[in-house]
């Protein structure tokens, strides 16, 4: 009888899918995760008038935060005005699952939002200029690119050597995507550069706060996980950490 896989929870968003409000998750990071990590997945709602992270974390062996058109309410770090669209929905079932699962032992990772909404779940801050400062390079596409295009928008990473991500690829240097208008600011508390940009933007980072692993990364790779072996390592990361063998 065939083991039954770990189950993934993924963080879904409030969209609008023709005039109704719906919660959604786009299916390349579904498909991803489920062929790369070897691991069943399940979409957690971000309705926290109707549910609590305490309901949902016991009954998931890990948790992704995946990318999104929104962005963190900047109230959530201290911050004022910025730039929506926002989701004041996800900001409250991700931040708090963040901490629930941590409490846990179980693993949480990220990509894009997920990857800053971590940060400050855990106390560090974004910084709203990635597209626009003379001080970092273009992190995201024209506006005028089109869907496909701006994930054609490269640029390269530093990996820390010995950090996890350097260890799952076998390399400390590779080309990613950058389809960010926002990033780091400042790094909570207790979380470890996993990786850097030339202009020194923090774009990946790494912590096991109670054992399990939490890695997450500014860059997509879901997009060309099935095509790119070092996407596709980061999902076999997240499985790894699902099957407490990372």
């Amino acid at each position: 009888m065939t083991a039954a896989r770990p189950v993934l929870g993924v963080i879904a968003c409030q969209r609008t899918v023709g005039t109704e409000p719906a919660q959604a998750v786009m299916e390349r990071y579904i498909r991803s995760a489920m062929v790369h990590a070897d691991v069943a997945a399940l979409i957690v709602p971000s309705l926290p008038d109707l549910m609590s992270a305490a309901e949902v974390a016991p009954r998931l062996d890990g948790i992704l935060l995946t990318g999104s058109p929104s962005n963190v309410d900047p109230a959530r770090y201290q911050d004022e005005g910025g730039d929506g669209p926002f989701d004041p929905g996800r900001d409250e079932i991700a931040l708090t699952l963040v901490q629930r699962m941590i409490d846990a032992g179980r693993p949480v990772f990220g990509i894009c939002r997920g990857f800053q909404e971590i940060n400050v779940a855990l106390g560090g801050t974004l910084r709203r200029d990635t597209s626009a400062s003379a001080d970092l390079l273009r992190h995201h596409a024209p506006d005028e690119a089109s869907f496909d295009a701006m994930f054609d928008h490269l640029h390269p990473v530093h990996l820390t050597e010995g950090g996890m991500l350097a260890a799952a690829l076998g390399k400390t240097d590779l080309p990613v995507n950058s389809v960010h208008y926002q990033g780091v600011g400042d790094l909570a508390p207790g979380l470890d550069v996993e990786a850097r940009a030339p202009d020194g933007l923090v774009e990946a980072y790494s912590a096991r706060p109670n054992g399990a692993p939490l890695v997450a990364v500014q860059w997509h790779p879901e997009w060309d996980a099935d095509r790119n072996p070092d996407s596709a390592a980061f999902f076999h990361l997240l499985g790894r950490a699902m099957r407490g063998e990372a």
